[in-house]
């Protein structure tokens, strides 16, 4: 087997999948867009340009990947989705008291 086809079948199994969540607080945090391969890049480059904070959880978005568009994310995923939240929460926070300072030294 040549060394590109190795590369090619590499490139297949480790193919990017992505996962988009929305949480209202109004019961579990849902799925809204998930996909793998093109659709992927689609959901990461929209986060991207609509500012939207992305993590890279190879573990977690497989787990999401089985969850069915618009359901909300089951119990066992509860754990990590809420530390992926706080993630998200502290990002924006810190975000926040950055524009407030660079506000007030204007």
């Amino acid at each position: 087997m040549k060394k590109r086809d190795v590369e090619n079948k590499l490139q297949l199994k480790k193919e990017d999948k992505a996962a988009a969540l929305i949480y209202d607080q109004t019961g579990a945090p849902r799925i809204v867009a998930k996909g793998a391969g093109e659709i992927a890049r689609k959901i990461i480059e929209t986060a991207h340009s609509e500012g939207i904070p992305i993590q890279k959880n190879e573990t977690l978005v497989e787990a999401l990947m089985q969850v069915e568009l618009t359901k909300e994310i089951p119990p066992q995923l509860y754990r990590a989705v809420a530390e992926l939240l706080a993630f998200i929460y502290n990002l924006d926070k810190a975000k926040s008291r950055s524009r407030l300072s660079s506000t007030i030294h204007k």
